[in-house]
């Protein structure tokens, strides 16, 4: 069931139903999630089953953002001073933190872990759902991407009901909030272990958290908590991805000739695809590049090609939430 999300109905009704225990597609700032009552362990147990993903792979619980110190407290038994000045800089927004998990809660939605993902979306649509499932006892939604897993993340309501055309209109309320404004998943760092550790990059800088956190941050190692989207393939297209240089691309391009048809292209770089071959420009900074990002993998998926060509993003710290989409679609 596809409602629009400007009806104050429409998020009525999926409050409502993530009160009952019910999936809803909702959407946020990065992309469109699948929600359901983080406190609700059958609930929940849905998401993994709908996208077909692991049970020990941790989702992300959002909570509103009215008071959300409250909400971590009812989730985390601890929030380190660095994480609280992270908080104060980027919430409402793109940024995940891992906690100390409390004892005893949403730890279906931990994926069994002690610690537990925690982020205060700045979507008025996810914002709005947040606060009318909070009249109704809901402290929070685990939400990860609405899509199946490992598989592309969607960006607009329409990518959510295509990847879940199986459960039907009754099983699933997708709300509709338009296209993405961030396109790719949050940043996530680890607060579990007394300084700030990098997880999963997105389109917070590494220097823009450190000067948030005020101390830097360290390497990821074996130590750290699973994460969601951080399993080394993963956003893949049905089509086979590969990452290269602009040389390198129009080497390949006039060997093969017209012989490349089945090849896609995205990319920054003026370079000449095959006659007819599925293409699209890449833009020249990264925000834009990643609000458009997973639309345009999609996109050129659905041509059927076999193999879709892409110019390796700048290795700069901006571009370091895309290069990690694309490395990781491409493993």
């Amino acid at each position: 069931m596809l409602l629009d999300a400007a009806d104050p109905a429409a998020v009525a009704q999926a409050a409502q139903r993530l009160a009952a225990g019910a999936l809803v597609g909702l959407p946020t700032e990065t992309v469109y999630g699948l929600a359901a009552n983080a406190d609700d362990a059958t609930a929940v147990r849905r998401i993994f089953d709908a996208k077909g993903r692991p049970a020990d792979h941790p989702l992300i619980v959002h909570v509103a953002p009215d008071d959300p110190r409250a909400a971590i407290d009812a989730y985390a038994r601890e929030v380190p001073g660095f994480a609280q000045r992270l908080i104060t800089a980027f919430w409402p927004g793109p940024l995940t933190l891992i906690l100390p998990r409390r004892e005893g809660v949403a730890a279906v939605a931990a994926g069994g872990q002690d610690s537990i993902g925690l982020r205060c979306p700045a979507h008025p649509v996810a914002q709005a759902v947040l606060r009318a499932a909070a009249k109704q006892g809901v402290r929070g939604l685990a939400a990860p991407s609405a899509n199946r897993f490992g598989r592309v993340s969607p960006t607009t309501a329409q990518h959510v009901v295509e990847e879940f055309t199986d459960l039907g209109d009754d099983a699933l309320l997708v709300l509709d909030g338009g296209a993405c404004t961030v396109g790719i998943e949050s940043t996530i760092v680890d607060c579990t272990r007394g300084a700030p550790v990098l997880l999963r990059p997105g389109m917070l800088t590494p220097a823009q958290i450190e000067a948030a956190a005020g101390q830097p941050l360290r390497e990821r190692d074996e130590a750290a908590p699973r994460a969601s989207g951080t399993l080394e393939s993963h956003y893949a297209p049905r089509a086979k991805v590969r990452l290269m240089d602009a040389k390198q691309l129009r080497a390949a391009f006039q060997v093969l000739g017209d012989d490349a048809k089945h090849i896609a292209l995205y990319a920054r770089s003026p370079i000449e695809a095959a006659r007819g071959a599925p293409r699209r420009r890449m833009p020249e900074n990264a925000a834009a590049t990643a609000q458009e990002l997973f639309a345009v993998l999609r996109e050129l998926d659905a041509t059927g090609v076999r193999l879709i060509w892409v110019e390796t993003p700048p290795d700069s710290a901006e571009w370091d939430g895309v290069r990690d989409r694309l490395n990781r679609a491409a493993a």
